[in-house]
């Protein structure tokens, strides 16, 4: 029973080899924890890539912001174009003179496609009344400044003596003597008057006539006599001459 007590006491290491037993998986913990200070150094970096990552994106959304401050002043450089179109929604008035079309093209061009509201008959009444109490408007203006611009012309324009007055004829009318043609007409003769004038370059007797209507008030006149007339103001289509007398009867 000694000897049995005593294999096992034998075969039972030293509580100095027991600690060290014990000990040994304690000297194997730092192995073990090993992964965990990579973890932690693994960690480490990635807080302090934090930054670094946040910081392109910083940059990238100022440089974003800088071409946005650099493109405003480019949108604003047409805003005085557009205050004529924003102030009464009408189109300045052109220096030069515009065909109505045009002007209408204009307008249509110009157009922002707003839909105008519905309007009745006393709506649109009163709108083309106001349309032309605007045009009549204009156009008293442009009358009152033509007549200012002739005002001051005549104003500005020396003064010319005035023409002497023109001396007209003494308004003797025309005699002639013929012979009776016709007298069938009531109250109206054919007289013909002959004429004899030398030709200028052959020094030649020429020989004319010519028949004209005369008014004889009384029938005194007959076919072959010999009359004077003498010239009136018109008595018909054709008669412009007026019988004065008789010079010489037919035979």
């Amino acid at each position: 029973m000694a000897e049995e007590e005593r294999e096992p006491e034998e075969n039972e290491t030293p509580p100095a080899e027991e600690a060290s037993a014990e000990d040994a998986p304690a000297a194997d913990e730092p192995a073990t924890e090993a992964p965990a200070e990579d973890a932690a150094a693994e960690d480490a970096p990635a807080e302090e890539e934090g930054p670094a990552e946040d910081a392109p994106a910083e940059e990238d959304a100022a440089a974003e912001e800088e071409p946005a401050a650099e493109e405003e002043p480019a949108a604003e450089e047409p805003a005085p174009a557009e205050e004529p179109a924003a102030e009464g929604g009408a189109e300045p008035e052109p220096l030069e003179a515009v065909h109505p079309k045009e002007v209408r093209r204009r307008a249509r061009r110009t157009h922002t496609g707003e839909v105008r509201p519905q309007r009745g008959p006393e709506d649109r009444q009163a709108e083309r009344d106001a349309e032309r109490a605007r045009k009549a408007g204009q156009r008293r203006a442009h009358r009152v400044k033509a007549r200012e611009k002739a005002r001051r012309r005549r104003a500005e324009a020396p003064e010319t003596p005035a023409a002497p007055p023109v001396e007209r004829p003494s308004g003797r009318r025309k005699v002639r003597q013929g012979v009776v043609v016709s007298d069938k007409g009531d109250k109206t003769i054919t007289v013909r008057i002959d004429m004899t004038r030398r030709h200028r370059m052959y020094e030649k007797t020429v020989r004319s006539s010519s028949t004209l209507r005369a008014h004889d008030e009384r029938n005194e006149a007959h076919a072959g006599d010999t009359v004077r007339v003498i010239e009136s103001r018109p008595l018909s289509r054709t008669k412009r001459w007026r019988l004065v007398e008789v010079l010489e009867r037919a035979r």
